[in-house]
């Protein structure tokens, strides 16, 4: 039964809590691999409003648009230019499309290595030794840009601080808009409110908070001066 896009939204909200769960207990994202995943899965399924593939573990590919088009999801943790994701030859004709996501741990987002047709994808792709097919992370390791639907996506929590608006939005991610202007990158405009209001950016632990967790606390702390 294929999900709606609320439901979609939703799964991913939950997926994001459960990572960043994981993430507060010392857990490496590398170890994750099958969370983030199914993370990059519906971000993808968000971003094209499409719908995960008909079956569980469908060969090829992970997601399906409006127009039938196939994609193929993968997702690493990865930093820097090392590594390389891999494909497998056998099932790589039945996907359409390949999407390569990055999980950025600071940011608490998805950001897009590579979105490209199957034919285009495939001249990246170099054969190895087990037979597979990969991709080198340094022909991606510059984000194009990040996966951001947010139109259909509701803010559940939001408020105001002088010339700014912090938004949550129900998938997880955190918004700024200054003077009505979205910013694009998020920490450095929440690091500023925060001194502004004298919000520690650093955890009980004394470890500094991420895009999603300081955007939470400074959106509840100006909620609690409203009241």
């Amino acid at each position: 039964m294929a999900l709606t896009q609320m439901q979609i939204i939703q799964s991913l909200g939950e997926a994001m809590n459960w990572l960043e769960r994981e993430l507060s207990w010392g857990a490496d994202p590398r170890e994750l691999r099958h969370l983030i995943g199914r993370m990059g899965e519906l971000y993808v399924a968000m971003y094209t409003n499409g719908n995960m593939a008909g079956a569980v573990n469908e060969r090829g590919y992970d997601v399906v648009t409006k127009d039938n088009e196939r994609i193929s999801v993968k997702t690493t943790a990865r930093t820097g230019s090392s590594g390389f994701v891999a494909f497998n030859p056998n099932t790589l004709h039945l996907a359409d499309r390949i999407i390569i996501l990055r999980f950025n741990e600071e940011e608490m987002e998805l950001e897009i290595l590579l979105d490209e047709p199957i034919e285009a994808a495939k001249k990246l792709m170099t054969e190895r030794p087990d037979g597979k097919l990969s991709i080198a992370m340094s022909k991606l390791s510059e984000p194009r840009r990040k996966i951001r639907n947010d139109q259909d996506v509701l803010a559940i929590r939001s408020a105001i601080y002088e010339n700014y608006e912090i938004r949550e939005l129900e998938s997880g991610s955190i918004e700024v808009y200054e003077n009505g202007e979205k910013q694009q990158i998020v920490k450095p405009a929440l690091r500023e409110i925060a001194g502004r209001l004298s919000i520690s950016t650093l955890n009980s632990k004394g470890n500094p908070y991420n895009t999603r967790q300081l955007g939470t606390v400074i959106i509840k702390e100006l909620k609690q001066v409203e009241q």
